[in-house]
């Protein structure tokens, strides 16, 4: 089981270092039905399809089907994000010899035990299980 988790988890780190949200993952149907409107209303196969939604045909294509831009919408991957991350990490070459702290032997509790009270208690009611 915790193979199973360990290996998901990854999965969904995987997604989303390439930007790819669960809403996306979601919108799948939406491509594959805008994909076979356009195989059968324009002749496109899958490269074309992908060309004229995601690569250097889309602007050409948003200007001639403007019928369709509702469609073009629900499309997944149609989120403009930008993703970046600066790490720093600094190395200190100081060393210092840790100084013995002393411990004082003043101790305060803040805390106190009161046994319990309650009638269930003093009754029994409340036993572990017992194997017959």
């Amino acid at each position: 089981m915790s193979k199973l988790l360990s290996i998901s988890l990854s999965f969904v780190v995987l997604l989303q270092s390439f930007g790819v949200s669960l809403c996306d993952v979601s919108q799948i149907d939406e491509f594959i039905e805008h994909a076979q409107f356009h195989s059968e209303q324009y002749g496109d196969n899958v490269l074309v399809f992908i060309s004229k939604h995601y690569g250097e045909l889309k602007a050409t294509h948003d200007k001639e089907h403007q019928e369709e831009k509702e469609d073009h919408e629900q499309l997944p991957f149609q989120h403009q994000s930008h993703f970046s991350s600066a790490t720093a990490f600094v190395l200190i070459a100081y060393k210092e010899h840790f100084k013995s702290f002393e411990i004082s032997e003043y101790k305060s509790h803040n805390f106190f035990y009161q046994a319990p009270s309650s009638s269930l208690h003093s009754e029994g009611i409340l036993q572990p299980p017992r194997h017959s």
